[in-house]
């Protein structure tokens, strides 16, 4: 088992010496429509927020490349006028599937940890769940001076409730719209 480990590690070392001039990173930023889905979501509309953070794209081979990224996103819902903004470090590990030169196909998972929660500038922090899962899938282009523009779903998996004695299963539901650059 020590043997198997230390071959993987050997090649995952060896493997990213050889690509290390391609790896690039960068940063982006974007528009988040968020919601909720599940139980007792009726009449519960879209807020939009902001999404921004660094990102990192690791070529596997010309047509695939993994991105991992360390998001803030701003998502929630409203109902009834009121607002419920929930604030994530959301952390994408995105697979990249290159269609044509720039275009890919993007999807992976996602792990968030909850920031902030409010409801009209009243913590209500404790209501919810502090760690959420879920699952991404977007398209993406990159052009060759290295902007880039992404469009993404974010569609969670987990409970995001907290209430105790409360029935009701709701996930976060996010589409996101990005811009961004890679620095080197």
């Amino acid at each position: 088992m020590k043997n198997f480990l230390l071959l993987a590690v050997l090649t995952v070392l060896g493997f990213l010496n050889v690509n290390a001039q391609e790896i690039k990173f960068g940063a982006k930023g974007g528009l988040n429509f968020a919601n909720i889905s599940g139980d007792n979501t009726k009449g519960i509309d879209v807020v939009t927020s902001f999404n921004v953070g660094v990102v990192s794209e690791i070529p596997i081979s010309e047509k695939f490349s993994f991105q991992p990224e360390i998001m803030y996103s701003g998502q929630g819902y409203s109902f009834d006028d009121n607002t419920v903004a929930l604030s994530y470090l959301n952390i994408p590990l995105m697979g990249k599937y290159y269609l044509t030169k720039g275009l890919s196909l993007e999807a992976g998972p996602q792990i968030g940890f909850l920031l902030a929660a409010k409801n009209e500038k009243t913590n209500v922090k404790d209501s919810f769940n502090t760690f959420d899962f879920g699952v991404n899938f977007g398209l993406g282009y990159k052009l060759d001076n290295g902007l880039n523009f992404g469009a993404r779903y974010n569609l969670g998996l987990t409970d995001i409730n907290n209430v105790e004695g409360s029935s009701n299963k709701n996930k976060n539901s996010v589409f996101q719209l990005s811009v961004g650059y890679f620095f080197f």
